[in-house]
């Protein structure tokens, strides 16, 4: 059990029983607040559908009070530590007097020639940031997620693509009482609340940056005037053995945030996957549409990187933003062990940082956070919301 502040505080409980597991992880969380939540997160990972559904039901009954979200995954974060494709509930609360707190469940409506998502509430000026979590087998995130910003009005937007131990179908979504079986949940934060978000894509830049001179939808034809495969084996065959070995492993490619920055380095780019070439056309097939004139350059990620990475934003947050007291952390299920060899990396990173803070989330099948103010869909990233402590007297409020 996690008791760590006054405003913030998590647990977790492992066990097949989920609906004694989501008890004692929201009675933990509870434990440690001096007084009731204004909102409660939790985190469910269990192999029956059913089972996580009442584990759910009872975690929403326990606070009647608080704003709650929450929903199904392949693995939790809580109390220090990552529990994956293991029954676990972790549960996260906070307090946060002054803020307001609007619920919300969308849902996707097909017509003709798009989709049209309902649900979301309105916007209030001093909104800060908006928490979401998606069925991605029902939900289209990524149009929604892309498009945020205008509806949004702007809105940091963060969060993380649920899923379950039984995949599609079994996924399960929580707010305010109720169970959802597709669409998005999610809550919008506003008022006196300072928050602030971190987005670790773990990756590290080879090869120089190159203007983008030709495309094809997702295909990338020309780079500097210049094949685009011609480009990468140019840029391979430089490389050692071991980066030579990471390129193999799965290689990506960064679009630079900033189009007008002297030198674009790591972190100053949207990371996307490279899903093949197409010899013939000498072509690479990248996982997004990349205008002519962007620049591009391209990408490897290791768990050195991204534990470099992941502690270098923390610690410019924390200088920033000065002594934080809690955060949600979504951690991409490609991380934990599958990186680093241990569930735990990221939630340590954020304690040896951040220092012991509430701290919890889960591992998602892909994660939502803002990267250069516009809000994206990532994978093998770790996205958190990180409330830091009040401003002095007299200044305002960050976002």
């Amino acid at each position: 059990m996690a008791l760590l502040t006054s405003r913030f505080a998590d647990g977790l409980a492992v066990g097949s029983d989920l609906v004694a597991a989501a008890e004692s992880a929201v009675n933990q969380a509870l434990r440690g607040l001096d007084k009731p939540p204004d909102l409660v997160c939790f985190f469910v990972c269990g192999d029956d559908p059913d089972d996580v559904s009442r584990a759910g039901l009872r975690a929403m009954s326990m606070v009647p009070g608080a704003a709650v979200v929450g929903c199904s995954s392949t693995g939790v974060i809580g109390d220090g530590q990552g529990v994956e494709i293991t029954p676990a509930v972790s549960a996260w609360a906070a307090v946060l007097d002054g803020a307001r707190l609007t619920t919300f469940a969308l849902d996707s409506l097909r017509t003709e020639e798009q989709f049209v998502v309902v649900g979301l509430p309105e916007r209030v000026p001093d909104d800060r940031v908006a928490i979401m979590f998606a069925d991605p087998y029902s939900f289209p995130t990524d149009g929604f997620v892309e498009r945020s910003g205008e509806v949004l009005g702007g809105l940091p937007l963060i969060g993380g693509l649920a899923n379950s131990l039984q995949g599609r179908g079994a996924v399960r979504l929580f707010a305010d009482g109720k169970v959802y079986t597709e669409g998005a949940v999610g809550v919008l934060l506003g008022g006196e609340v300072n928050v602030g978000t971190v987005v670790s894509q773990g990756c590290r830049p080879i090869g120089p940056s190159m203007a983008v001179t030709g495309t094809e939808d997702n295909l990338l034809l020309e780079l500097a005037g210049q094949p685009a495969l011609a480009r990468l084996e140019e840029i391979v065959s430089a490389l050692d053995e071991d980066d030579r070995d990471l390129v193999a492993a799965g290689l990506q490619i960064g679009i630079a945030i900033d189009e007008y920055a002297e030198r674009h380095e790591r972190g100053d780019f949207l990371i996307r996957g490279v899903l093949g070439i197409d010899p013939d056309r000498e072509a690479v097939a990248i996982g997004d549409v990349v205008d002519i004139g962007r620049t591009v350059r391209f990408q490897v990620r290791d768990a050195a990187t991204a534990d470099e990475d992941l502690y270098e934003l923390l610690d410019a947050h924390r200088e920033e933003f000065g002594r934080v007291e809690g955060a949600l952390l979504f951690a991409c299920n490609g991380r934990g062990s599958a990186m680093f060899g241990s569930a735990d990396h990221d939630t340590t990173a954020v304690s040896d940082i951040l220092g012991p803070v509430g701290v919890a989330g889960f591992f998602s099948a892909g994660e939502i956070g803002p990267v250069g103010g516009q809000n994206h869909v990532h994978g093998f990233t770790a996205s958190l919301l990180v409330f830091s402590s009040r401003p002095p007297s007299g200044q305002p409020y960050d976002r």
